[in-house]
């Protein structure tokens, strides 16, 4: 009962910190209109901040009700006259362009622009600013050497000090960012936090969690790929808890894996979709597969120092989405 008391104690003291840390601060989110900035961005709100949206898309309705400035900002093109008169204390850079499975030729200029020089240019703009305090970057996962994570039946646990080595054009851009934060922020005066993120799915998001919730209240047959590969998937409104919570945390280390820690399955996905919706889950299966994988996160070192872990199972964030898609019809 002590030990419990102690964790319990420990977390509300986060919880309290995280609000005072925002609280009147100038916070910027870039790629706030996607499935995490939403919910990163309501959470900063109720934590007292002055929040500032940068995306080239619009934003959800429900934040421009809450009256949230919203500027439509290509990044690529150094035009960064919304931050005028703003000085942000805290800077979300959550912005990203991104291709599922296999990426085109088309991408490799996009990724460029997007990803890599979008980056450079607010790293430019925003380290001028004597108020910035800390930087959290959205990384991924990618990064890591995807040998280590090529077998899915013997999913491997990605540590923070396993080998890198980005699978694909979208994970080398992570990287490039992630070195240009630890390069800057050796000759000025802010931190930096990198959060290596996991599978992400949440409500309206292009995940495939959410795909198929959709195809099924639909009336329409899933397609199933690679059943047996295993990921880590993780809630987007826990991500943004955890990118809080390493923003306000004065943190030992310059990089965090964000996952669950626990590896499941695509086919456990699609038998809980079947528990769940029952004669509605219609399932195509495919011998065509995709890039195999079986990975999860080792989250010793966010819970050691957050003291904080994702709290959204697999099967609540399922019905948490299935509960949205049905609220649209």
């Amino acid at each position: 009962m002590e030990r419990g008391t102690i964790v319990l104690c420990t977390l509300c003291l986060g919880e309290n910190m995280t609000e005072n840390n925002y609280k009147g601060k100038n916070v910027l989110v870039t790629g706030g209109s996607g499935v995490i900035g939403t919910h990163l961005i309501k959470k900063l709100v109720d934590r007292g901040a002055n929040v500032r949206n940068l995306d080239f898309r619009k934003q959800a309705k429900e934040l421009t009700e809450m009256g949230i400035e919203h500027f439509c900002l290509d990044m690529s093109n150094k035009d960064f006259q919304p931050l005028f008169r703003f000085e942000p204390d805290y800077v979300f850079h959550l912005a990203a362009d991104f291709e599922r499975s296999t990426e085109t030729y088309n991408f490799w200029d996009s990724n460029f622009k997007n990803n890599v020089l979008a980056s450079h240019n607010l790293m430019q703009q925003v380290t001028k600013y004597d108020s910035l305090q800390k930087i959290i970057f959205a990384s991924s996962y990618l990064i890591y050497d995807k040998s280590l994570y090529s077998n899915p039946s013997a999913p491997y646990k990605l540590t923070e000090n396993d080998p890198i080595d980005p699978r694909n054009l979208c994970g080398l851009a992570k990287l490039q960012t992630e070195t240009d934060l630890e390069f800057l922020s050796t000759f000025k005066d802010f931190d930096v936090v990198s959060a290596r993120i996991y599978r992400v799915y949440g409500e309206g998001s292009r995940d495939i969690i959410s795909r198929w919730a959709k195809q099924i209240l639909d009336g329409s047959p899933i397609t199933v790929f690679s059943k047996n590969n295993k990921f880590d998937y993780i809630y987007a409104g826990d991500v943004a808890e955890g990118l809080l919570r390493l923003g306000s945390t004065k943190t030992s280390k310059k990089v965090y894996n964000l996952g669950t820690g626990v590896a499941t399955s695509v086919a456990n996905v699609v038998n809980i979709f079947k528990n769940k919706l029952k004669d509605n889950c219609q399932v195509e299966q495919t011998d065509d597969e995709i890039c195999a994988e079986g990975s999860y996160a080792c989250m010793k070192n966010f819970k050691k120092d957050l003291a904080w872990m994702p709290e959204t199972s697999i099967e609540q964030g399922i019905q948490k989405i299935i509960d949205y898609e049905r609220k649209k019809r």
